[in-house]
């Protein structure tokens, strides 16, 4: 059925995204979440390429394109979700938007346990930014309930995520840790960009299908 779009019950995704005040919420704390991550990596971008800051500031990039895809819903306000229109760029957009959401919020949880005893138990340096990457994943969920992908735009979604990964570990522009990482690291970030397509292909509607 076209309301089963993931694990977040339909009712939670109306009341954000068809609501002013709490849509309006969203675009807001993600903007102050975007300038506090940028704040984070600004210290550690020297050296680093312009044309690299989104490929390098991972988290920041995640965010900056859901408050993208969450923007697009402003001129529906008022409408229900099921009356938000769908095309191919905005199929790219909302799939690219949620592969990026999926891995670095499970991403940040695997990184910070692997390197355990060089963040823990400092509150925000292990429970602050687990709980908020926690939910880039609770916010990811919301995106199926307005959004259709292709499989062009996974595809497309996976190539950039794998290009990312290539960046990251083959060039040495990963997010800045605090201990180097090792093969176990670059494995399990390799299969998250892989494992989050696939969520993604699960969850999210087809551009194609009819509306019920």
């Amino acid at each position: 059925m076209d309301n089963e779009r993931g694990p977040l019950p339909r009712r939670y995704a109306r009341y954000y995204l068809e609501n002013t005040p709490s849509l309006v919420w969203l675009v807001v704390v993600n903007v102050v979440g975007i300038l506090v991550g940028v704040r984070y990596y600004v210290d550690t971008m020297p050296g680093v390429s312009t044309f690299l800051w989104p490929l390098y500031a991972d988290s920041p990039t995640a965010l900056f394109l859901l408050t993208l895809s969450l923007v697009t819903l402003l001129p529906f306000l008022g409408r229900s979700l099921d009356d938000v229109p769908a095309n191919l760029p905005l199929a790219y957009l909302h799939t690219i938007a949620l592969v990026w959401l999926l891995k670095m919020g499970v991403w940040t949880f695997v990184a910070l346990n692997l390197g355990f005893s060089a963040y823990f138990p400092e509150p925000w340096a292990y429970f602050g930014i687990i709980v908020t990457h926690v939910g880039f994943i609770a916010e990811g969920l919301l995106v199926p309930h307005y959004a259709r992908t292709t499989r062009g735009a996974l595809l497309t979604a996976l190539v950039v995520a794998l290009g990312n990964d290539v960046v990251d570990y083959g060039f040495g522009y990963y997010p800045p840790l605090r201990y180097d990482p090792g093969l176990t690291l670059v494995v399990a970030t390799v299969a998250l960009s892989v494992l989050s397509v696939g969520v993604a292909w699960k969850i999210m509607p087809r551009l194609d299908e009819r509306r019920s």
